[in-house]
């Protein structure tokens, strides 16, 4: 029995980075997403920010699921995400001031996120504590990796730096790649990106 809650706990989890990734998979909130990873730095800060209400939310929401009325589910997720993204928010302002001014608007636009939304409606509603928290970690994990991965690429070339400092020369730090941090940037990394994972999904089923 410990065994199979085990593996159910790590399908959860690893769904999240893999089978169900809210960037690569489901293409849900891109507009965050496609704003904050121009730089590494931002896109830990709302990746670590995002996993933390991700996995907060679905665990209350879990805890008090069977006596939410249904028909005011959603001003009670609303309410429940919004405090979560609230310390969220003052934590940052107060330990991080530099992500917190970069990440701006984005931070608290975090309440209105379609993949937080999402898991609740569809998983933390009908599942128990353990999974849910396991779910919204997992989930939170497959943003990071995703915007960070974004960041990473999107700073070496559209700035030449990485982390602020200088990696490909000052040759092209003084003239990088500037298509890299605009929007259709921001897309065409999510399409090379998507297009690996792809790739490396149909490897490993052959």
């Amino acid at each position: 029995m410990m065994i199979v809650r085990r593996i159910n706990v790590w399908k959860h989890f690893s769904d999240g980075v893999t089978t169900n990734n809210p960037v690569l998979v489901l293409m849900l909130g891109l507009c965050s997403v496609i704003a904050v990873s121009t730089n590494v730095l931002s896109a830990l800060g709302m990746g670590i920010a995002f996993t933390f209400v991700m996995a907060c939310s679905n665990v209350l929401i879990s805890l008090i699921r069977k006596v939410i009325p249904d028909a005011v589910r959603i001003p009670i997720f609303i309410v429940i995400i919004s405090t979560f993204v609230t310390i969220a928010d003052y934590v940052l302002q107060a330990f991080a001031p530099a992500i917190h001014s970069q990440l701006g608007i984005f931070l608290p636009l975090i309440v209105a996120n379609c993949i937080v939304f999402g898991r609740a409606e569809t998983f933390a509603l009908k599942n128990g504590p353990a999974a849910s928290l396991f779910d919204g970690v997992g989930i939170g994990v497959g943003f990071t990796i995703v915007i960070f991965l974004m960041g990473t690429i999107r700073e070496i070339l559209g700035n030449g730096t990485i982390f602020g400092k200088v990696v490909l020369g000052k040759a092209f730090a003084a003239s990088p790649v500037a298509f890299m941090i605009l929007p259709s940037g921001g897309f065409l990394v999510i399409a090379f990106l998507m297009g690996m994972k792809n790739w490396l999904s149909n490897r490993n089923k052959k």
